[in-house]
Protein backbone atom coordinates (compact mmCIF):
# COMPACT_ATOMS: atom_id res chain seq x y z
CA UNK A 1 0.00 0.00 0.00
CA UNK A 2 1.08 3.02 -0.97
CA UNK A 3 1.73 5.92 1.75
CA UNK A 4 1.65 10.22 1.39
CA UNK A 5 0.90 12.90 3.54
CA UNK A 6 -1.74 16.14 4.02
CA UNK A 7 0.41 18.67 5.76
CA UNK A 8 -1.88 22.03 7.16
CA UNK A 9 1.49 23.50 8.32
CA UNK A 10 0.36 23.12 11.94
CA UNK A 11 1.42 26.29 14.30
CA UNK A 12 2.30 25.17 18.35
CA UNK A 13 1.84 27.76 20.78
CA UNK A 14 5.48 27.61 21.18
CA UNK A 15 5.99 28.58 17.86
CA UNK A 16 5.41 30.92 15.10
CA UNK A 17 5.14 30.75 11.69
CA UNK A 18 9.18 30.25 10.51
CA UNK A 19 9.55 27.62 12.87
CA UNK A 20 6.12 25.75 11.76
CA UNK A 21 7.20 26.28 8.29
CA UNK A 22 10.84 24.45 9.10
CA UNK A 23 9.25 21.79 11.24
CA UNK A 24 7.09 21.14 7.44
CA UNK A 25 10.33 21.20 5.28
CA UNK A 26 12.01 18.58 7.81
CA UNK A 27 9.14 16.47 7.69
CA UNK A 28 8.48 16.51 4.03
CA UNK A 29 12.41 15.75 3.47
CA UNK A 30 11.89 12.57 6.10
CA UNK A 31 8.94 11.35 4.08
CA UNK A 32 10.81 11.52 0.82
CA UNK A 33 13.51 9.53 2.44
CA UNK A 34 11.04 7.22 3.38
CA UNK A 35 9.64 6.66 0.08
CA UNK A 36 6.38 8.18 0.64
CA UNK A 37 4.76 8.62 -2.93
CA UNK A 38 2.81 12.15 -2.35
CA UNK A 39 3.31 15.38 0.10
CA UNK A 40 0.35 17.88 -0.52
CA UNK A 41 -0.15 20.99 1.85
CA UNK A 42 -3.96 22.63 2.38
CA UNK A 43 -5.10 26.43 1.77
CA UNK A 44 -6.48 27.82 4.44
CA UNK A 45 -6.88 31.36 5.94
CA UNK A 46 -6.77 33.52 8.52
CA UNK A 47 -6.42 30.65 10.96
CA UNK A 48 -3.63 31.17 14.11
CA UNK A 49 -3.11 27.13 14.20
CA UNK A 50 -2.59 26.60 10.26
CA UNK A 51 0.30 28.11 8.49
CA UNK A 52 -0.84 26.86 4.81
CA UNK A 53 -2.38 29.67 3.64
CA UNK A 54 -0.58 29.30 -0.18
CA UNK A 55 0.11 26.34 -1.59
CA UNK A 56 1.75 26.93 -4.53
CA UNK A 57 4.26 28.97 -2.43
CA UNK A 58 4.63 26.05 -0.26
CA UNK A 59 5.02 23.20 -2.96
CA UNK A 60 7.91 25.44 -4.37
CA UNK A 61 9.66 25.57 -1.31
CA UNK A 62 8.66 21.82 -0.38
CA UNK A 63 10.05 20.59 -4.21
CA UNK A 64 13.19 22.42 -3.81
CA UNK A 65 14.16 20.92 -0.61
CA UNK A 66 12.79 16.85 -1.92
CA UNK A 67 14.05 14.94 -4.21
CA UNK A 68 11.61 12.15 -5.50
CA UNK A 69 8.78 12.81 -3.64
CA UNK A 70 5.83 14.21 -5.73
CA UNK A 71 4.48 17.58 -3.71
CA UNK A 72 0.95 19.06 -4.36
CA UNK A 73 -2.53 20.84 -3.29
CA UNK A 74 -4.82 19.26 -1.30
CA UNK A 75 -6.16 21.87 -2.17
CA UNK A 76 -6.22 24.83 -4.32
CA UNK A 77 -9.50 26.24 -3.49
CA UNK A 78 -10.53 27.28 -6.67
CA UNK A 79 -13.23 29.89 -5.88
CA UNK A 80 -10.26 32.06 -4.47
CA UNK A 81 -8.81 32.05 -7.47
CA UNK A 82 -8.53 33.05 -10.90
CA UNK A 83 -8.59 29.86 -13.26
CA UNK A 84 -5.42 31.26 -15.52
CA UNK A 85 -3.32 32.24 -12.17
CA UNK A 86 -3.56 28.86 -11.04
CA UNK A 87 -2.57 27.20 -14.51
CA UNK A 88 0.28 29.43 -14.52
CA UNK A 89 1.44 28.83 -10.71
CA UNK A 90 1.21 25.04 -11.57
CA UNK A 91 2.85 25.06 -14.56
CA UNK A 92 5.90 26.99 -13.68
CA UNK A 93 6.01 24.43 -10.68
CA UNK A 94 6.10 21.56 -13.03
CA UNK A 95 8.99 23.20 -15.24
CA UNK A 96 10.92 23.52 -11.85
CA UNK A 97 10.51 20.17 -10.43
CA UNK A 98 8.99 17.79 -13.81
CA UNK A 99 6.99 14.41 -12.85
CA UNK A 100 6.90 15.50 -9.82
CA UNK A 101 3.90 17.78 -9.29
CA UNK A 102 0.50 16.95 -8.37
CA UNK A 103 -2.46 20.17 -8.68
CA UNK A 104 -5.77 19.15 -6.20
CA UNK A 105 -8.53 21.67 -7.28
CA UNK A 106 -11.61 21.76 -4.16
CA UNK A 107 -14.73 23.87 -4.71
CA UNK A 108 -15.28 24.96 -1.53
CA UNK A 109 -13.20 28.34 -0.21
CA UNK A 110 -11.59 27.07 2.26
CA UNK A 111 -12.70 30.20 4.82
CA UNK A 112 -15.10 32.77 6.08
CA UNK A 113 -17.69 34.76 4.27
CA UNK A 114 -15.41 38.04 5.98
CA UNK A 115 -11.96 36.33 4.51
CA UNK A 116 -13.93 35.60 1.02
CA UNK A 117 -14.71 38.83 1.02
CA UNK A 118 -11.45 40.13 1.20
CA UNK A 119 -9.96 37.99 -1.16
CA UNK A 120 -12.71 39.35 -3.56
CA UNK A 121 -11.62 43.00 -2.93
CA UNK A 122 -7.80 41.91 -3.34
CA UNK A 123 -7.26 39.71 -6.49
CA UNK A 124 -9.33 38.10 -9.28
CA UNK A 125 -11.21 34.74 -8.12
CA UNK A 126 -13.89 32.46 -9.50
CA UNK A 127 -17.21 32.06 -9.35
CA UNK A 128 -18.05 28.68 -7.64
CA UNK A 129 -21.00 28.04 -9.65
CA UNK A 130 -18.48 28.24 -12.82
CA UNK A 131 -16.16 25.65 -10.92
CA UNK A 132 -16.86 22.84 -13.63
CA UNK A 133 -16.28 25.25 -16.57
CA UNK A 134 -13.20 26.30 -14.27
CA UNK A 135 -11.69 23.04 -13.83
CA UNK A 136 -11.90 22.56 -17.67
CA UNK A 137 -10.25 25.56 -18.70
CA UNK A 138 -7.08 24.86 -15.83
CA UNK A 139 -6.88 21.42 -17.47
CA UNK A 140 -6.82 22.71 -21.07
CA UNK A 141 -4.58 25.87 -19.93
CA UNK A 142 -1.71 23.54 -18.60
CA UNK A 143 -1.66 21.03 -21.57
CA UNK A 144 0.92 21.38 -24.06
CA UNK A 145 -1.20 22.72 -26.75
CA UNK A 146 -2.96 25.51 -24.61
CA UNK A 147 -6.33 26.35 -24.48
CA UNK A 148 -7.90 29.16 -27.20
CA UNK A 149 -10.39 32.13 -27.06
CA UNK A 150 -12.81 32.78 -29.50
CA UNK A 151 -12.93 36.48 -29.90
CA UNK A 152 -16.41 38.82 -30.56
CA UNK A 153 -14.57 39.26 -34.19
CA UNK A 154 -15.03 34.98 -34.20
CA UNK A 155 -10.70 34.83 -34.30
CA UNK A 156 -9.09 32.47 -32.43
CA UNK A 157 -7.00 33.41 -29.72
CA UNK A 158 -4.39 31.35 -28.08
CA UNK A 159 -3.33 31.16 -24.38
CA UNK A 160 -1.18 28.89 -22.41
CA UNK A 161 -0.42 28.16 -19.09
CA UNK A 162 3.14 29.21 -19.90
CA UNK A 163 4.91 29.47 -23.48
CA UNK A 164 6.13 25.58 -24.14
CA UNK A 165 5.05 22.75 -21.36
CA UNK A 166 7.79 19.80 -21.34
CA UNK A 167 5.27 18.41 -19.01
CA UNK A 168 2.08 18.50 -17.17
CA UNK A 169 0.99 18.57 -13.37
CA UNK A 170 -1.52 16.10 -12.47
CA UNK A 171 -5.08 17.22 -11.61
CA UNK A 172 -7.30 15.64 -8.73
CA UNK A 173 -10.65 16.87 -7.76
CA UNK A 174 -10.89 17.10 -4.44
CA UNK A 175 -14.04 16.76 -1.90
CA UNK A 176 -16.44 16.05 0.95
CA UNK A 177 -19.60 15.49 -0.89
CA UNK A 178 -21.49 13.43 -4.03
CA UNK A 179 -20.58 16.93 -6.06
CA UNK A 180 -17.15 16.55 -6.94
CA UNK A 181 -17.05 12.76 -6.35
CA UNK A 182 -20.02 13.01 -9.90
CA UNK A 183 -17.90 15.88 -11.45
CA UNK A 184 -14.41 14.01 -11.65
CA UNK A 185 -16.33 10.91 -13.00
CA UNK A 186 -17.60 12.78 -15.57
CA UNK A 187 -14.49 14.76 -16.57
CA UNK A 188 -12.16 11.72 -16.34
CA UNK A 189 -10.51 12.88 -13.89
CA UNK A 190 -8.94 11.19 -10.62
CA UNK A 191 -10.64 11.87 -7.06
CA UNK A 192 -9.68 12.07 -3.43
CA UNK A 193 -12.46 11.98 -1.20
CA UNK A 194 -11.79 14.26 2.23
CA UNK A 195 -12.35 10.98 4.88
CA UNK A 196 -10.28 12.99 7.42
CA UNK A 197 -12.73 15.93 7.56
CA UNK A 198 -15.27 13.27 9.32
CA UNK A 199 -15.61 9.77 8.25
CA UNK A 200 -18.66 10.16 6.68
CA UNK A 201 -20.15 9.23 3.35
CA UNK A 202 -16.63 7.71 2.17
CA UNK A 203 -18.62 5.02 0.76
CA UNK A 204 -21.32 6.37 -1.03
CA UNK A 205 -18.99 9.03 -2.98
CA UNK A 206 -16.43 6.52 -4.12
CA UNK A 207 -19.29 4.01 -5.17
CA UNK A 208 -20.72 7.48 -7.13
CA UNK A 209 -17.23 8.22 -9.14
CA UNK A 210 -16.36 4.35 -9.44
CA UNK A 211 -19.46 3.64 -11.26
CA UNK A 212 -20.39 6.62 -12.96
CA UNK A 213 -16.68 7.18 -14.18
CA UNK A 214 -16.18 7.90 -17.91
CA UNK A 215 -12.56 7.98 -20.01
CA UNK A 216 -10.94 10.66 -20.64
CA UNK A 217 -8.16 11.50 -22.43
CA UNK A 218 -6.44 11.81 -18.63
CA UNK A 219 -7.46 8.66 -17.72
CA UNK A 220 -8.77 5.88 -18.61
CA UNK A 221 -10.05 4.47 -15.33
CA UNK A 222 -11.07 5.30 -11.83
CA UNK A 223 -7.97 6.45 -9.74
CA UNK A 224 -8.48 7.28 -6.26
CA UNK A 225 -7.59 7.74 -2.53
CA UNK A 226 -8.22 8.31 0.94
CA UNK A 227 -7.40 10.52 3.85
CA UNK A 228 -7.19 9.69 7.84
CA UNK A 229 -5.80 11.72 10.56
CA UNK A 230 -3.12 9.93 11.83
CA UNK A 231 -1.01 10.11 15.50
CA UNK A 232 1.20 6.83 15.78
CA UNK A 233 3.77 6.77 18.47
CA UNK A 234 5.42 4.21 20.44
CA UNK A 235 2.73 3.19 22.82
CA UNK A 236 -0.83 3.49 22.60
CA UNK A 237 -0.79 6.01 25.36
CA UNK A 238 1.73 8.50 23.88
CA UNK A 239 0.10 8.85 21.37
CA UNK A 240 -3.39 9.17 22.62
CA UNK A 241 -1.42 11.92 24.76
CA UNK A 242 -0.09 13.46 21.27
CA UNK A 243 -3.10 13.13 19.74
CA UNK A 244 -5.37 15.13 22.34
CA UNK A 245 -4.64 18.83 21.65
CA UNK A 246 -5.50 18.77 17.88
CA UNK A 247 -8.32 16.70 18.95
CA UNK A 248 -9.45 19.35 21.46
CA UNK A 249 -8.94 21.81 18.80
CA UNK A 250 -11.24 20.58 16.14
CA UNK A 251 -14.05 20.10 19.15
CA UNK A 252 -13.59 23.87 19.63
CA UNK A 253 -14.08 24.41 15.82
CA UNK A 254 -16.94 22.36 16.01
CA UNK A 255 -18.17 24.16 18.67
CA UNK A 256 -18.20 27.15 17.75
CA UNK A 257 -15.08 28.88 20.49
CA UNK A 258 -12.48 30.71 19.03
CA UNK A 259 -9.56 29.43 17.99
CA UNK A 260 -5.77 30.00 19.05
CA UNK A 261 -2.47 27.89 18.06
CA UNK A 262 -2.30 24.23 19.11
CA UNK A 263 -1.74 23.09 22.38
CA UNK A 264 1.05 21.11 23.46
CA UNK A 265 0.76 18.02 25.24
CA UNK A 266 0.86 19.67 28.94
CA UNK A 267 -1.73 22.54 27.77
CA UNK A 268 -3.79 20.42 26.59
CA UNK A 269 -3.74 17.50 29.69
CA UNK A 270 -4.61 20.96 31.73
CA UNK A 271 -7.72 22.20 29.62
CA UNK A 272 -10.94 21.96 30.81
CA UNK A 273 -13.62 21.08 28.41
CA UNK A 274 -17.30 21.12 27.84
CA UNK A 275 -19.66 18.17 27.81
CA UNK A 276 -20.24 19.39 24.26
CA UNK A 277 -16.51 19.42 23.22
CA UNK A 278 -15.91 16.07 25.07
CA UNK A 279 -19.05 14.58 22.96
CA UNK A 280 -16.60 15.72 19.89
CA UNK A 281 -13.64 14.54 20.92
CA UNK A 282 -14.72 10.94 21.68
CA UNK A 283 -16.76 11.48 17.97
CA UNK A 284 -13.78 12.50 16.21
CA UNK A 285 -11.84 9.87 18.05
CA UNK A 286 -13.32 7.42 16.51
CA UNK A 287 -12.86 8.16 13.23
CA UNK A 288 -9.08 8.80 13.98
CA UNK A 289 -5.69 6.30 13.56
CA UNK A 290 -4.33 6.82 17.00
CA UNK A 291 -2.28 3.84 18.54
CA UNK A 292 1.08 2.05 18.28
CA UNK A 293 2.66 0.97 15.56
CA UNK A 294 0.81 -1.97 15.09
CA UNK A 295 -2.81 -0.88 15.88
CA UNK A 296 -2.49 1.97 13.50
CA UNK A 297 -1.21 -0.24 10.91
CA UNK A 298 -3.92 -2.95 11.09
CA UNK A 299 -6.73 0.39 11.07
CA UNK A 300 -4.92 1.51 8.45
CA UNK A 301 -5.10 -1.91 6.31
CA UNK A 302 -8.86 -1.89 7.02
CA UNK A 303 -9.77 1.26 6.12
CA UNK A 304 -7.81 0.99 2.80
CA UNK A 305 -9.38 -2.74 2.39
CA UNK A 306 -12.55 -0.88 2.90
CA UNK A 307 -12.51 1.30 0.61
CA UNK A 308 -11.27 -0.29 -2.24
CA UNK A 309 -7.78 1.46 -2.74
CA UNK A 310 -4.30 1.27 -2.45
CA UNK A 311 -2.85 4.29 -1.27
CA UNK A 312 -3.72 6.37 1.93
CA UNK A 313 -2.96 9.96 2.84
CA UNK A 314 -2.07 10.36 6.25
CA UNK A 315 -2.32 14.05 8.12
CA UNK A 316 -0.07 13.80 10.98
CA UNK A 317 -1.49 15.71 13.46
CA UNK A 318 0.21 14.82 16.96
CA UNK A 319 1.45 17.96 18.70
CA UNK A 320 4.73 18.08 20.86
CA UNK A 321 5.39 18.20 24.45
CA UNK A 322 6.75 21.48 26.63
CA UNK A 323 10.70 21.77 25.55
CA UNK A 324 10.55 20.48 22.09
CA UNK A 325 12.71 22.86 20.02
CA UNK A 326 10.17 24.76 18.49
CA UNK A 327 11.55 24.17 14.49
CA UNK A 328 11.00 20.37 14.92
CA UNK A 329 7.50 18.45 15.14
CA UNK A 330 9.09 14.90 16.69
CA UNK A 331 5.82 13.41 17.22
CA UNK A 332 4.70 13.90 13.36
CA UNK A 333 8.16 12.51 12.10
CA UNK A 334 7.92 9.62 14.56
CA UNK A 335 4.21 8.73 13.40
CA UNK A 336 5.61 8.66 9.57
CA UNK A 337 8.54 6.82 10.42
CA UNK A 338 7.02 3.78 12.08
CA UNK A 339 4.23 3.93 9.28
CA UNK A 340 6.58 3.28 6.96
CA UNK A 341 8.02 0.34 9.03
CA UNK A 342 4.83 -1.27 9.01
CA UNK A 343 4.25 -0.61 5.22
CA UNK A 344 7.72 -0.57 3.30
CA UNK A 345 7.85 2.32 0.44
CA UNK A 346 9.71 1.45 -2.57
Amino acid sequence: MRLSILDLIPVRTDQDTAAALAATIALAKRADELGYHRYWVAEHHNMPSVASTNPAVVIGILAAATQRIRVGSGGVMLPNHAPLVVAEQFALLEASAPGRIDLGLGRAPGSDPVISAVLRQSGNTSDVDRFPNNVQDIVALLGVDGASVRMTSGEEYALRGTPKAGSVPDVWLLGSSDYSAALAAALGLPYVFAHHFSGQGTARALELYRSSFQPSAHLDAPRTFLTANAVVADTAAEAEALALPNLQQMARLRSGKPLGPIATVGEAAATEQSDLELGFVEQMRAAWIIGDADQAAAELQGLADRFGVDEVMVSPVGSAREGTPSNSAPARERTIELLAERFPQH
